[in-house]
């Protein structure tokens, strides 16, 4: 009988090594290595669904002019969800694989559910629980009033006996809920092992392209908001997505961090109500709930995510700090990016900060993961340095620069065009983004350098 072979695989990055090492070269992280043992190939297996149509047809073996290639559009399934479909770049297209991330109680299971509730009622969809029994979903369903007729649910974590009842029920939609639960018989490990979700991953996902299929899966995430398992994963997928939102909020943001058919960084916006999940279909309005009075250190600024702009209001409070280290806390931007803007403001504003402490937050729980906040971000900290309110009708948008230049940004007459949209009536913006013909009822303030952006307020 031959020796089984293994090797050993880090659980962050998933690099493997042949024995075993205290650290991962790779991603230096420390015992992360574990051994796993490497099942040898069948002569003559394949994977479920090998003699069906393949997703490419025989032309998958053979040597085809680029020139040649088919360029018809592939037809896309929808979710039933605008903001869903928007975020997948216009559907779900068949034979792809999703693959939906999230914190515990974000939201994964029930979005999905609704989903395949909905669209049960015209297509073949097999829902696939391992976390929970079906009495559990059952109730979940009738709790959330979904039509619950059409269907077909399995509670099952044997990634074979999946495949076999895929192959009998050739679903056009197929969900696993979730692939950390997943596990193959040839693989000596525990479910949600790094072995387990690389080559369960691997056998649903070929399955999927062998057979024009739709696959969804649910992945949890680690401690720090990165997708639990091992990196190959996110490669194998040609769609991640992120359901982000605590417990305590009430909207969920659904961002895909990578998609092959379709925008990166492209953004949802969903409401969590006792019926579920509801799409937000103008998600600046929810983000732009004001006071009446407007109050030092707030400003909104214009933000482009994905395909569109969304206008977010930033917050700023600057104290007097009691200790020798003044603190720095940003939420919804990078925090070494507020320290290096509050150097800027020093160097090229002449206003120091340095013995104040800066707290920084973006209203709505949004991620701002762009460069454009950088001018509002500055001037929600002069404002509230200086104790004085903003005028309401503002909206700032812009890059800082090292040497305190305004940098232009993509998509900058889009960005006005959406503030004035909502009833916004002046605008600093950089210079080259400045339109040549404004809105009506835009006053567009185009500055080159920070002192410009300050003596402009």
């Amino acid at each position: 009988m031959a020796k089984a072979k293994s090797a050993f695989v880090c659980t962050e990055c998933g690099a493997e090594y042949r024995k075993w090492q205290g650290q991962c070269s790779s991603c230096q992280e420390w015992n992360t290595l574990s051994e796993v043992r490497l099942a040898s190939a069948r002569p003559g297996s394949g994977t479920a669904g090998s003699g069906r149509a393949g997703y490419a047809g025989d032309h998958s073996r053979q040597i085809v002019d680029l020139g040649q290639v088919d360029l018809s559009e592939v037809p896309r399934l929808t979710s039933t969800f605008a903001e869903f479909d928007r975020v997948l770049g216009g559907g779900l297209v068949p034979g792809s694989a999703v693959l939906l991330g999230g914190n515990p109680g974000a939201g994964k299971s029930t979005l999905l559910l609704q989903t395949a509730c909905k669209l049960a009622q015209q297509r073949r969809i097999v829902y696939v629980t391992g976390e929970e029994s079906l009495s559990q979903v059952a109730m979940r369903a009738h709790r959330l009033q979904l039509p619950t007729q059409g269907l077909k649910m399995l509670a099952e974590t044997s990634v074979e006996t999946i495949l076999a009842v895929a192959e009998r029920e050739n679903p056009e939609i197929l969900v696993i809920d979730s692939i950390q639960t997943m596990h193959l018989e040839d693989i000596a490990s525990a479910p949600g092992g790094v072995a387990q979700v690389r080559e369960s991953a691997a056998a649903l996902t070929r399955f999927a392209k062998q057979t024009n299929t739709v696959l969804l899966l649910v992945g949890h995430v680690t401690k720090d908001g990165t997708l639990a398992g091992p990196k190959v994963l996110e490669h194998m997928i040609d769609a991640s997505l992120l359901l982000e939102g605590g417990a305590d909020s009430r909207f969920r943001t659904l961002r895909g961090q990578k998609n092959r058919f379709g925008a990166v960084n492209e953004l949802g916006v969903f409401a969590m109500l006792e019926q579920g999940l509801k799409e937000v279909k103008n998600p600046s309005a929810i983000f732009l709930s004001r006071q009446e009075e407007q109050a030092p250190g707030s400003l909104v600024m214009v933000v482009w995510e994905g395909t569109r702009p969304i206008l977010v209001e930033v917050q700023a409070l600057v104290d007097e700090s009691a200790l020798g280290n003044p603190r720095r806390v940003a939420v919804g931007v990078d925090q070494n990016r507020l320290a290096m803007l509050l150097a800027v403001l020093n160097r090229h504003g002449g206003l120091f900060t340095g013995d104040q402490d800066v707290f920084l937050n973006v209203v709505g729980g949004v991620k701002v993961l762009e460069t454009s906040a950088d001018l509002a971000v500055l001037l929600a900290v002069v404002s509230s340095l200086q104790n004085r309110a903003l005028p309401r009708e503002l909206v700032v948008f812009g890059e800082v620069g090292l040497s305190g230049e305004i940098r232009p940004v993509p998509s900058g007459q889009e960005r006005i065009t959406e503030a004035a949209k909502h009833g916004f009536q002046r605008a600093i913006v950089p210079r080259a983004n400045a339109p040549k013909q404004p809105p009506k009822g835009m006053e567009v303030i185009a500055v080159d350098k920070l002192s410009d952006a300050l003596d402009a307020l």
